[in-house]
């Protein structure tokens, strides 16, 4: 394809250079001479291993220039593709003045294009810049005089291994509503061999910064872990290398799921007994030290949304800490159902394991003398809670909470605490 990539920096040179590797046509486009000289030279304007010298080839074989001008370098383009920075202030509100700009100048020079435009926003920008910001700057420059078709394409390369990250991504995401878009980008990225995966445009937004979140919690996860085995005598580099060798729940998709609080017998009791060998030896983890607090805000927010409803007869569905189990030990749903008849709802719980667990099980201790207030609410069929509940409180998925959903009326209000998993439990068990 012909294509014109927008901002030369870091992003922007180093896509632009892949580009014209794969075999498009590239026009870089930036407002710095400087810049705009140095590729027509044959030089990179930013350091990075092998870029110098691939775009003095990829230059001297003429598949790729550079320009100040807009209406030039998009005259014969097929695609704009902007990479320009997103700086933030102090306060981390992001500054898109430069986006606006480049929008505006890809319009004007698109207006009376009959064609239409591929827009690729690649640029790292919160969810709805692309609705609230890319798109209308495009189509008001333009002055309805063109179509354009947008899509966000964020990068994932590092800094010193930028071509070879380019080359073999984790996958290659687009993010759009429009099919020609989509298969614009797919033809783009024809030659990288990686996942070509595709979702909306506020997802795609967002997968960025939490793949930069993440990657910054693991950094100060494991330096606060070196700290705490420095000072209680564990060799820090042994530990993450048999913590690493666990691909099973630790470096995995495990526990990497949206959903309510956790609970049971070993994470919250394991989180206190090392946070309080760390404050033993005068040590105060910031990132440890937060995870407690931050599950408790997990249910102070489901309380919210409970009681936001308005309603008074509540049905929860769950009470043990997950789902296939008996073991109340630390459930969040007991502390959430605690809250509520604090709040004077009107609860009653459905959570058949539970309700063995009253009579045999290991439990039956528990109940009896940590929440007998709570036994004589539970149900024993999911028609019993509906008879009595306005608002469903999803807590658990499973086998219940898909037939009170499937069950549920126009009148039932229904809070899903797994944020979706009752839902596809529903649809699992409709199956």
């Amino acid at each position: 394809m012909r294509v014109s990539v927008f901002g030369l920096g870091y992003v922007g040179s180093v896509s632009a250079a892949c580009f014209a590797r794969a075999g498009h046509e590239v026009v870089g486009v930036d407002l710095s001479l400087d810049k705009v000289e140095r590729i027509n030279a044959g030089t990179s304007p930013v350091v990075e291993p092998g870029l110098d010298a691939l775009i003095g080839q990829l230059v001297r074989a003429g598949r790729l220039r550079a320009t100040v001008a807009a209406d030039e370098a998009l005259a014969d383009a097929e695609m704009a593709v902007i990479c320009v920075g997103t700086p933030g202030c102090a306060n981390g509100r992001l500054e898109v003045d430069a986006l606006v700009r480049v929008a505006q100048s890809i319009g004007a020079a698109a207006r009376g294009r009959a064609e239409g435009l591929t827009v690729v926003l690649r640029s790292t920008v919160l969810p709805g810049t692309t609705e609230q910001v890319l798109l209308p700057q495009l189509e008001s420059a333009a002055e309805g005089g063109c179509r354009f078709r947008v899509a966000v394409n964020p990068e994932f390369m590092r800094e010193g291994s930028s071509l070879q990250d380019f080359a073999q991504p984790p996958f290659t995401l687009v993010g759009s509503a429009d099919a020609a878009a989509v298969a614009a980008v797919r033809s783009l990225y024809a030659g990288v061999t990686a996942p070509f995966m595709h979702t909306d445009l506020r997802s795609a937004e967002m997968v960025k910064y939490v793949s930069n979140a993440f990657h910054a919690l693991k950094v100060c996860f494991a330096n606060e872990v070196g700290d705490l085995c420095q000072a209680l005598g564990a060799n820090a580099t042994e530990v993450m290398r048999v913590f690493l060798a666990d691909r099973k729940l630790s470096i995995s998709e495990a526990y990497l799921r949206p959903g309510f609080a956790f609970g049971g017998s070993c994470l919250p009791k394991d989180l206190r007994a090392l946070l309080y060998a760390a404050r033993r030896e005068d040590l105060f983890p910031p990132l440890l030290g937060a995870i407690l607090p931050a599950n408790e805000a997990q249910v102070a927010s489901g309380l919210a949304a409970v009681l936001a409803t308005g309603k008074r007869r509540v049905g929860l569905l769950g009470l043990a800490f997950k789902a296939q189990t008996d073991d109340l030990r630390e459930s969040p749903l007991v502390r959430l159902a605690e809250a509520l008849i604090g709040k004077g709802c009107e609860l009653r719980i459905l959570d058949p394991n539970v309700a063995i667990a009253r009579l045999v099980g290991a439990n039956r201790r528990y109940i009896a003398e940590q929440i007998p207030h709570i036994a004589p609410l539970m149900c024993a069929t999911v028609d019993e809670l509906l008879a009595h509940a306005e608002v469903l409180v999803v807590g658990n998925p499973d086998e219940n909470a898909a037939r009170a959903l499937a069950q549920a009326g126009p009148d039932h209000v229904v809070v899903d605490l797994t944020r979706g998993a009752g839902d596809r439990a529903a649809a699992s068990h409709a199956a």
